[in-house]
């Protein structure tokens, strides 16, 4: 059983404080969203305070090569250590919590069990993995893709941002790849995150386990076609890449909906980006999700064919291009149960993709969820109370002295 003689103030209050030093960082004053983006002044800011956290505590940090970083409670030479840790990152105008808070509450949780007088008998590492979004290089979970050679190194690091920015610049270097040798060294990891969707909520619980994250990917459709005057050019003769790609987005909400799948396309490029001219080129990003990789493969192939169909109606052209695609996660039952068990949590599957999906095909792995009272995720709107924040602490503390102390 944790105790706090040596801690001040109750673990609401503590997580506030430390919420409030990472809070006012990357918001933007107009939307009250965040803008931290991989290896930008915001999320290199924070980067600093992990280290400075992590000295707070005596926890030695090392990067790994590829923008990712570790520290360590306990001996870094050790091996079965126990990981966990989340990510720093946001997509544009993103919520304060998806990533943030995996890592604030892990430096919590080892506050917990040291206050507690607990030795953990395996090391436990802190992590801040890079480009969890992709929301600057493109490419989701991007640090944790390089950590285990699931992303080709000379492809990361010619990623570029739409300034034109590589990886690699950004990175200071060139990216390391994958690292077996330290990937060795973890014998686990759990990553806690805010709940991106209401379940928790409907089952009045603060903390649930994750048993799975459906197959997800991400496709770029590039539509090209004759840009002219909007003014002279008659309706007849257009070539207009808007409209084909216009139909595709309806195409992808229908062809979702049919298969209880879930299609978005949230981005869009548009060449010449001119209000009074027809454009050449329309580029749409088509985030697609499913239960089962069948349906999710028979959604884009169904949406591929219709936009191809309505292209040649048009007279315009298309190419589909896979940028990432990550299949079905099952995270580790044994684990999961044990840990729901521990917990007296609910499990419960999601769509949304994370670092620990990545890690999941490595090394046994699970996710603790703390609950979201709007539901809303990738928005200002997401949100947690400090009161649910603290249990998931302390929910990841019980994990941690399960996994590592005992």
């Amino acid at each position: 059983m944790l105790t706090h003689s040596a801690l001040k103030g109750s673990l609401p209050n503590r997580f506030r404080e430390l919420w409030d030093e990472i809070a006012p960082i990357g918001r933007d004053a107009g939307s009250g969203g965040y803008l931290r983006y991989a290896l930008t002044e915001p999320e290199r800011t924070l980067r600093a305070w992990f280290r400075e956290q992590a000295d707070r505590r005596g926890m030695p940090v090392a990067q790994d090569g590829n923008g990712n970083l570790f520290a360590w409670w306990g001996d870094p030479a050790a091996g079965d250590a126990v990981l966990t840790g989340s990510h720093f990152d946001s997509v544009p105008h993103g919520g304060a919590y998806d990533g943030p808070l995996g890592i604030v509450s892990a430096f919590l949780a080892v506050d917990e069990l040291r206050a507690a007088g607990v030795t953990a008998d395996r090391p436990v590492v802190v992590a801040a993995f890079v480009e969890e979004e992709g929301a600057r290089f493109g490419v989701p979970c991007l640090g944790s893709r390089l950590l285990t050679g699931e992303i080709d190194v000379d492809r990361a690091a010619g990623l570029r941002d739409q300034a034109g920015t590589t990886f690699a610049e950004a990175l200071g270097e060139q990216p390391a790849g994958a690292d077996p040798a330290l990937l060795g060294r973890f014998a686990a990891f759990v990553e806690l995150h805010v709940e991106q969707g209401r379940a928790l909520v409907d089952l009045d619980a603060p903390v649930a386990v994750a048993s799975a994250i459906w197959p997800h990917g991400r496709w770029r459709f590039d539509f090209t076609g004759e840009g002219n005057h909007a003014g002279t050019t008659r309706m007849a003769d257009r070539r207009d890449p808007m409209l084909t790609y216009a139909f595709t987005v309806l195409a992808a909400n229908k062809e979702a909906r049919l298969r209880d799948a879930h299609a978005t396309v949230g981005r869009v490029s548009v060449e010449p980006n001119a209000t009074n001219a027809i454009p050449s080129r329309v580029t749409g990003w088509l985030d697609a999700r499913a239960a089962e990789a069948e349906t999710l493969y028979g959604l884009v192939e169904a949406v591929r064919t219709k936009a191809a169909d309505r292209a040649g109606r048009d007279g315009t052209a298309l190419t589909c291009t896979q940028e990432s695609a990550t299949p079905l996660v099952a995270f580790d039952r044994g684990l999961a149960d044990r840990l729901a068990a521990l917990l007296g949590a609910p499990v419960l599957p999601t769509g949304a993709g994370h670092d620990a999906g990545v890690l999941a095909a490595h090394l046994p792995t699970a996710m603790l969820f703390v609950r979201n009272p709007t539901g809303v995720s990738h928005s200002p709107a997401e949100t947690a109370t400090d009161a649910d924040c603290a249990a998931g602490v302390a929910a990841l503390a019980r994990v941690l002295e399960e996994l590592a102390c005992r």
